[in-house]
């Protein structure tokens, strides 16, 4: 009789949790580490204020999970509340007047006037293909695409908006500045190749069937969900473990190890059990920019001057496509803007839950330097005023969190980097290192599966689900059933 397959998976944040979904669920004895006290990394959502409210400690807003692949094959839609917003996003252009993306794509066409028709044509056939464009996206680009005109299509509409060619189709404001939100959550040089693609991705989601929703309760229901499905198939996920080196996991080393970390910091656990010149490379990765962040608890809605911004889930304040670029490139410089461009998530709008009774949540951020230690919270409420004057008067509760802490809470994002290493042409490629498989090392059994491997950041899954399929596949074991159908 073979004896049961024992894995280790190091982090418990979204693909951390997916590869022990998969290798669970494969009939692998699998034990998933994770340092702090509750699972779920990025999905974590903690107890705010004396009140009874909750937030959001990093991901809040979910556009890519009803479209994953992984998701999709899990079932997720049927086993985690979401709520969607009508408006997908919105964008403050200038004080009382924002760009809105509804979910409803003909609606969003006819707000946008002389654009409408502009708009239509780069995003209309990506959203009506989103789950296939998310099969191209969230995989390897050194693959053979499985779905070559949408891949063809998708990687034009990319080149257009990366260089002389980005505002041809707009004659007005408002369209450049809605899609230089989506592009600008990329956290890389606007305009370039990788910040179009990702957002070109989350603007076509904006119109998809599951436009951008906000899970009800928070993102921790999405990582307790995945915990309950590895604990159903027999594994366990233990918390306050912090694995500084592989000699750190119980018993026997396993069969298979996946780290569910930066890249830097895999090259540190796994030490003499890497090739140098391959760890060498790890520890070449760079890092990208960081985030300042406020949480609210607020005694009313934002008080917004437009007040269709009091419905959307997600508002981006940043002014015109030009004031975006130049904000997120001077960010990249290492300099903090005078006006950043600014994130902000109302889960209030969809979601009552989240806050007692009269009061609201108010969850931004913007990007900041690497490493920043500067408390950025009077900047961000400055930004923000502008739009909705009357917002710090409705403040029961902040608190503010730097770039540097951010880090220091999660060692997935060095230096506050939420994306777990740079966004750009080349890291599209090779993440962490040019390979056909990215997520496997040299070293048998070990395997990288975080933002940090391809596909990148967000909440997919797929940097996880990819390494446990890797996994499984050197080990010659069958994928799970439901998952089959992912390439």
């Amino acid at each position: 009789m073979q004896t049961q397959r024992r894995a280790a998976v190091i982090g418990s944040g979204p693909n951390g949790l997916a590869a022990a979904v998969v290798l669970a669920r494969a009939g692998v004895d699998v034990t998933v580490y994770e340092g702090a006290e509750t699972p779920g990394g990025g999905l974590r959502t903690r107890p705010f204020g004396a009140e009874g409210a909750v937030r959001d400690v990093c991901s809040a807003v979910h556009p890519m999970v009803l479209p994953s692949p992984f998701f999709r094959a899990l079932g997720i839609k049927e086993r985690v509340d979401y709520a969607i917003p009508e408006i997908s996003y919105a964008h403050a252009v200038r004080p009382g007047h924002a760009a809105i993306a509804y979910r409803d794509i003909e609606r969003t066409v006819a707000e946008l006037g002389r654009d409408g028709a502009a708009w239509r044509n780069l995003l209309g056939p990506l959203a009506a293909n989103i789950d296939t464009l998310l099969d191209v996206s969230l995989n390897s680009m050194l693959r053979v695409p499985r779905h070559p005109i949408l891949t063809v299509r998708f990687g034009l509409r990319v080149l257009e908006q990366t260089g002389a060619l980005k505002n041809v189709r707009w004659r007005g404001q408002d369209a450049p500045a809605l899609l230089s939100g989506a592009v600008a959550h990329g956290a890389t040089k606007q305009p370039s190749f990788a910040a179009a693609a990702a957002g070109l991705v989350l603007a076509a989601a904006a119109h998809g069937e599951g436009g951008w929703p906000l899970p009800l309760g928070g993102a921790q229901v999405l990582a307790n969900e995945l915990v309950r499905d590895i604990e159903a198939h027999g594994g366990r996920v233990l918390t306050g473990r912090w694995i500084r080196s592989l000699d750190d996991l119980d018993g026997p080393r396993p069969d298979i190890v996946i780290a569910d970390t930066s890249a830097r910091d895999l090259a540190c656990l796994a030490g003499p059990a890497l090739p140098e010149s391959y760890r060498r490379a790890l520890e070449r990765v760079p890092y990208g920019m960081g985030i300042a962040k406020i949480d609210a608890v607020l005694d009313g809605p934002v008080p917004w001057l437009d007040p269709r911004l009091e419905a959307s889930g997600t508002v981006h304040v940043g002014g015109t496509a030009s004031q975006v670029h130049a904000a997120e490139n001077q960010t990249l410089k290492g300099h903090y803007p005078h006006r950043p461009f600014v994130l902000v998530a109302q889960p209030g709008a969809v979601d009552p839950s989240r806050a007692p009774e009269g009061r609201h949540v108010l969850w931004a951020y913007s990007h900041a330097p690497a490493g920043d230690d500067r408390d950025r919270s009077e900047t961000l409420l400055d930004t923000l005023e502008e739009h909705a004057p009357g917002l710090r008067e409705r403040m029961v509760h902040l608190e503010s969190t730097t770039a540097e802490r951010a880090g220091e809470e999660n060692p997935n994002y060095p230096g506050g980097d939420i994306a777990c290493g740079r966004l750009d042409l080349y890291r599209l490629f090779a993440r962490p290192v040019l390979a056909p498989q990215p997520w496997r090392t040299p070293t048998k059994g070990l395997y990288l599966g975080s933002a940090a491997a391809v596909p990148g950041p967000g909440v997919h899954g797929m940097s996880g689900y990819l390494a446990a399929a890797t996994a499984l596949a050197d080990a010659g074991l069958a994928l799970p059933r439901e998952f089959a159908g992912i390439r």
